[in-house]
């Protein structure tokens, strides 16, 4: 684990010159490339396979329980479309600008969420996973705190928590309240008042108004600003008639106004690098550099095992949906050349390698 998680937010000012002296492992809702994601399984083999973090996304229930999920749309990954009895909540919703139709966490309450099986989520690229369908419920954040802690204690080594609270402006408009909800719970938990914690969301509203909040819990705690496509406006932004891309807040004045609510940004892989139409890399952007500039950490994201995502000159032409991973080795070493302070991976070992040689 890197020295910094352990600092408080005075000594992890001073570090913001010099930044992470190791970079990260996330495990991005938990080792999914092996297990179906957000699954206990899916954290355990991401723990197991030396994250320094995991992610487990948040979303509510119809009764406002936080629940590990990465939308609100249930259809993908649990066994919901087969049961009858809730054929009826099949609808379409707008989330963010753009109409989902499925099955949604807000219609259901936990207790009905944990009669649910989860499934893999891409069975056509990893159907390795799909021996796994229907073995795991949907695990609450609650749950999720107390196994990382279980874990932690079992292996003697302190493993963080890198939740993301999803959509928070869609779920307000529902009458739902996932920061307040948030924060009840990480003070409920001892193992969530000490251990790292980085916070994530793609908006800027909420974590302007978890700064402080979250460090009076946690005051090693730090807020982590995701980053869409550059063309694309900053959801709660946009919501109140904005026009702000996340494009604009990549810029080095950009960089400074996200400082000032946020510790670190979460930007895709392809800010870093971007691709021509075919996959190829192109040359690099400077966006790294910019941020350390404004003193903020860089955890980008996603680092996937398969050639399908990989960066065309880094596929080993054993087909798209083909495992790779010393190509997805060389593709996190190349990023780390550029300074990243972490990266998230939906396979933690491959990450691990990379850092490890």
């Amino acid at each position: 684990m890197a020295a910094t998680a352990l600092l408080g937010p005075a000594s992890r000012a001073r570090a913001a010159a010099s930044l992470a002296p190791r970079p990260l492992v996330f495990a991005h809702r938990g080792a999914s490339a092996l297990r179906p994601e957000h699954t206990l399984a899916s954290y355990a083999k991401a723990i197991a396979d030396g994250a320094d973090y995991i992610e487990p996304d948040l979303v509510p229930t119809r009764d406002g329980v936080l629940v590990a999920r990465h939308e609100s749309n249930i259809a993908g990954t649990t066994d919901v479309a087969t049961r009858p009895e809730f054929a009826a909540r099949r609808r379409t919703m707008m989330i963010d600008g753009t109409n989902e139709t499925g099955w949604f966490t807000t219609d259901f309450t936990l207790a009905e969420l944990k009669t649910l099986r989860a499934r893999e989520r891409l069975p056509g690229i990893r159907p390795q996973n799909t021996r796994y369908d229907g073995h795991f419920d949907i695990p609450t954040f609650e749950e999720v705190i107390d196994f990382v802690a279980a874990e932690s204690a079992a292996r003697g080594r302190v493993i963080g928590l890198i939740p993301e609270i999803k959509n928070a402006t869609h779920f307000h408009a529902l009458n739902h309240t996932p920061e307040e909800t948030f924060l009840r719970v990480i003070a409920a938990h001892d193992y969530t008042r000490y251990a790292p914690l980085e916070v994530q969301s793609f908006e800027t509203g909420n974590l302007k108004m978890l700064r402080g909040r979250v460090q009076a819990i946690n005051p090693q705690a730090r807020l982590m600003f995701l980053m869409g496509e550059r063309s694309e406006r900053v959801p709660d932004i946009a919501a109140a008639g904005g026009h702000t891309t996340f494009g604009d807040l990549m810029t080095p004045d950009g960089l400074r106004q996200v400082r000032t609510y946020a510790d670190a940004i979460g930007p895709s892989n392809i800010d870093l690098i971007p691709r021509d139409t075919s996959g190829a890399w192109q040359a690099p952007t400077t966006l790294v550099d910019d941020a350390h500039s404004a003193g903020l950490l860089v955890h980008s994201y996603t680092c996937r095992p398969e050639n399908r995502f990989l960066p065309r000159q880094l596929r080993n032409g054993a087909g798209d949906d083909a495992r790779n991973p010393e190509g997805s080795i060389a593709e996190i070493r190349r990023y780390l050349d550029m300074g990243l302070d972490g990266f998230f991976t939906d396979d933690p070992a491959l990450g691990r390698r990379a850092l490890d040689g």
